[in-house]
């Protein structure tokens, strides 16, 4: 009776990034400014794309997707953690912690699809101009968008489910600061090999496929550069290619880091770490690489404050 009762966990423990108090609260104070720049930088690329016409593209239709994906993916982990630095709170029950990973799986799966749906709306620009209208037309950026989205959830919804079977008699205690796959699999009392295996290979297959289309994209792109006469012109072109190609890799790096790989592997302290860098960096990052750094962005900005001042 008692093994049995272990069995029945109804929260669970998120043990978050520090125990100490001094430390606690650099990072807390740390994280809240991270969270408003991540915020107010993607909600700021929402709005001007919302209010300027020129930028009606599929380009931006995509950055603005990226945007409110990037608000999303940060708001399923950032509050609860801050939470747990501030207030101590760090009790979260066994259907919050399913839901949190469902929504945070599902979302970043979805910036997956649409990164890859973005390298190769940039293939077709550079690569097929006169085609570009063509192909990219507002009806296949909006299929694109809703098989990410779509794609994103039904992938989540596999591993979530997965997840949801398994029981938790050895501890309720996650070392992590939200509700993930490898934490989660490290306490179960489960046989997890079935997860594993799924997680290996859909999840492997995804980011193949995904690293592939963007890598074939992106090096196309860099070939027809080489072609461009302008000097100042590939300094741009290479200029805006890498930071992208940048932000691709250290976003799939880090995820193939944390689920590639076998789960007695699992740091607690490196971890942590590489969990930080695909759930806050990558967010923030983001609005800086793929928007600020655009001219039209920057133009549209200025003249919004322009006419507001």
């Amino acid at each position: 009776m008692e093994e049995e009762n272990q069995t029945h966990i109804y929260q669970f423990i998120l043990m978050g990034l520090s125990t100490k108090p001094e430390v606690q609260l650099f990072l807390a104070a740390l994280f809240i400014l991270t969270y408003i720049s991540i915020i107010a930088g993607n909600l700021l690329i929402l709005l001007v794309i919302r209010m300027n016409p020129h930028l009606h593209t599929p380009m931006y239709f995509f950055l603005g997707n990226l945007s409110f994906l990037d608000v999303c993916s940060s708001s399923v982990t950032v509050p609860k953690m801050l939470a747990g630095l501030l207030v101590k709170e760090k009790t979260i029950s066994v259907h919050g912690c399913f839901t949190q990973l469902f929504f945070f799986i599902s979302f970043t799966c979805a910036e997956i699809f649409l990164l890859s749906a973005m390298s190769y709306d940039r293939y077709v620009a550079i690569c097929k101009p006169l085609h570009y209208t063509v192909i990219m037309n507002m009806r296949f950026c909006t299929q694109l968008a809703v098989s990410s989205w779509s794609g994103g959830s039904a992938y989540s919804l596999l591993h979530t489910l997965l997840a949801s079977r398994l029981s938790f008699c050895r501890s309720n205690i996650i070392d992590h600061f939200f509700c993930d796959l490898p934490p989660l699999y490290k306490i179960s009392c489960t046989d997890i090999f079935i997860n594993i295996l799924v997680v290996f290979t859909t999840g492997g297959l995804l980011g193949l496929v995904s690293l592939l289309v963007a890598f074939v994209s992106y090096s196309h792109i860099i070939s027809a550069v080489l072609r461009i006469a302008s000097t100042e012109g590939k300094h741009r072109a290479f200029s805006t290619c890498f930071a992208h190609l940048t932000v691709v890799i250290i976003f799939y790096g880090s995820l193939s880091f944390m689920y590639l790989r076998n789960t007695s592997s699992y740091q607690l302290v490196t971890d942590r770490g590489v969990s930080i860098v695909y759930t806050v960096i990558t967010p923030l990052l983001n609005p800086l690489i793929y928007s600020l750094r655009n001219r039209d962005i920057k133009e549209a900005i200025s003249k919004a404050f322009g006419k507001k001042a």
